[in-house]
């Protein structure tokens, strides 16, 4: 292939094929057993009485999650860069291996000290100072 762009087209028309393909053939060999309890909002066995609009619950699981995956994130690119960092630095110098990664961990500081301000790292949280704002409606 002489062309980048033709393995990158190849690439993409592959990596839009196979899922395609996957859930084409999911959709034609699955058993369809349509049910009343299979179409609720739950599909616990449990039947929902009311509407899922005024149900109200606490998105303090989702702000850890979201956390744990920035910083979780920040792991992986942290990592191998550790493993590179003393020849990189012998080869273009400690300032331009240094820095970009200084930017990065600095912009990590801000964003955890922003959820550390905004309480989304304490699980338990004063009721008169959040003011509904851990649930939603």
């Amino acid at each position: 292939m002489s062309n980048a762009w033709i393995a990158i087209g190849a690439l993409a028309l592959v990596g839009l094929a196979i899922p395609l393909g996957m859930m084409t053939a999911s959709s034609l060999l699955r058993p369809s057993v349509p049910e009343q309890g299979k179409r609720t909002t739950y599909e616990s066995g449990e039947v929902p009485t009311g509407s899922s609009r005024h149900i109200r619950f606490n998105i303090q699981y989702y702000m850890v999650a979201l956390l744990f995956m920035v910083f979780d994130i920040e792991t992986v690119l942290i990592f191998p860069w550790t493993l590179i960092y003393r020849d990189a630095v012998s080869a273009v110098g400690i300032t331009r291996v240094l820095l970009p990664m200084v930017v990065f961990v600095g912009i990590l500081v801000v964003g955890l000290a922003w959820a550390w301000r905004n309480g989304a790292v304490q699980w338990v949280r004063n009721p008169s100072v959040t003011k509904g704002a851990d649930t939603y409606e």
